[in-house]
């Protein structure tokens, strides 16, 4: 019996995992060499606008961009959250509960599993591996935007299902050295997570301040920042069933809150028990060094730039390339065509399909040696995020922003 209820828990998990999305006979082609469109390029605004304010946060909007502000506490951070943008998570939320898990039918012969008290009492379990201030921050966002707090909590266990495509460029391997961090987010568009994206520019009581490139109401991370110049993005493997750690979203959060460099960012996925099987990208903009990363439940190595693994088995000068199947061979032919070429525009086109899945639902490119950055969301129906246009942000601008300056300006 207790065999054939994992079971049922891992049929629920593993219908949760991103599937690809069926051919279309109207489905676009996407030319690989697709120039891809910026906006707000060397950092032009031409509109933002101030929406609300809560406490130290407020939300704006930066050429039709969300950007949400969060400072102080983890509690205070997750009210303002919840508070700023309520409207959006419990739509999220109704639209997660509501029809997706729905969706899903797995059972112990006339004994239906149901899908919110298999990942809650998952989560239970983890918290005796999880910092408290991640859950105060789960309360926040609750409180805030009015839902119950095991509903915060499931929704947030959605990013452990990520997968995903990730580079890290520099030194010989791009026009002028600069540090490029590239990574692909391929997950299910049909979860609507786009609709509701959102930057969130984090000033953590006595932490490191970052960018989160996320959706409303997650408080972990899989793509993000930090103001060190330290960029992570996280790749998800296998390995269901293996939960005894941190979460894979609190351990990049962890990073960007406490890593000022590289060696820091690696230790702390080292040190901590790690759950299922996970791969990263780490790069450091300061030493311009970076890392292809597993940090699984069972085990942990790296690989530095210009290397080879059994894994990764196409060394490129000053490059760590991830990623697997044909994907891995077109993204390693790509880098080797433009090596010594690469600038922005280039390694944005490295993330174009078929690199990037159907499913990619965001792309990003980290500068990390300037803090500037490029974000795209998948459309509204569905359309991968790396032929979308691209907004350009830098982090170290984005925390100098205020209500008050924003409000005195002529950026309307």
């Amino acid at each position: 019996m207790l065999f054939r209820f994992v079971s049922a828990v891992l049929v629920i998990l593993a219908a949760l995992a991103p599937q690809a999305p069926p051919v279309r006979a109207d489905e676009p082609n996407f030319p690989p060499d697709q120039t891809p469109r910026i906006i707000g390029a060397d950092g032009a605004t031409t509109s933002a606008r101030l929406i609300a304010r809560h406490g130290k946060g407020f939300l704006e909007e930066i050429n039709g961009y969300r950007i949400l502000h969060l400072e102080g506490s983890p509690y205070d951070m997750g009210v303002q959250h919840g508070t700023l943008l309520k409207d959006a998570i419990r739509e999220q939320v109704r639209f997660l509960f509501d029809v997706k898990a729905k969706e899903l039918d797995a059972g112990i012969g006339p004994f239906k599993v149901d899908p919110y008290k298999v990942i809650l009492g998952i989560s239970k379990t983890q918290q005796q591996f999880v910092p408290q201030r991640f859950y105060d921050e789960l309360r926040g966002v609750a409180d805030g935007s009015g839902l119950p707090y095991e509903d915060i909590v499931v929704a947030n266990f959605l990013p452990e299902l990520f997968h995903c495509s990730g580079f890290a460029l520099t030194g010989s391997a791009t026009r002028d050295g600069a540090m490029y961090h590239g990574r692909l987010l391929d997950y299910g568009c049909d979860w609507r997570l786009q609709e509701h994206a959102v930057l969130v520019v984090a000033k953590p009581e006595g932490k490191i301040p970052f960018v989160n490139v996320t959706y409303a109401g997650f408080v972990g991370s899989v793509t993000g920042m930090n103001a060190e110049k330290v960029s992570i993005g996280e790749m998800g493997g296998a390995g269901l069933g293996h939960w005894d750690g941190v979460p894979m979203a609190f351990l990049v959060r962890m990073a960007l809150e406490e890593a000022d460099g590289l060696d820091q960012a690696v230790a702390i996925f080292r040190d901590h028990p790690r759950t299922c099987e996970y791969y990263y990208v780490i790069a450091d903009g300061q030493t311009h060094q970076a890392v292809g990363m597993e940090a699984s439940w069972n085990a942990f190595s790296t690989v530095k730039l210009g290397e080879s693994h059994p894994k990764l088995p196409e060394a490129v000068a000053d490059a760590v390339l991830l990623s697997a199947g044909d994907r891995y061979t077109e993204l390693v032919r790509r880098v080797r065509a433009q090596h010594g070429a690469i600038d922005v525009v280039g390694a944005l086109k490295l993330m174009n399909r078929p690199v990037a899945m159907k499913s990619n639902l965001h792309a990003v490119l980290f500068e990390t040696n300037t803090t500037r950055f490029w974000v795209a969301n998948a459309s509204i129906d569905g359309q991968p995020a790396a032929h979308q246009p691209y907004y350009e942000f830098k982090l170290a601008d984005l925390l100098t922003r205020t209500p008050e300056t924003l409000a005195n300006t002529s950026e309307r």
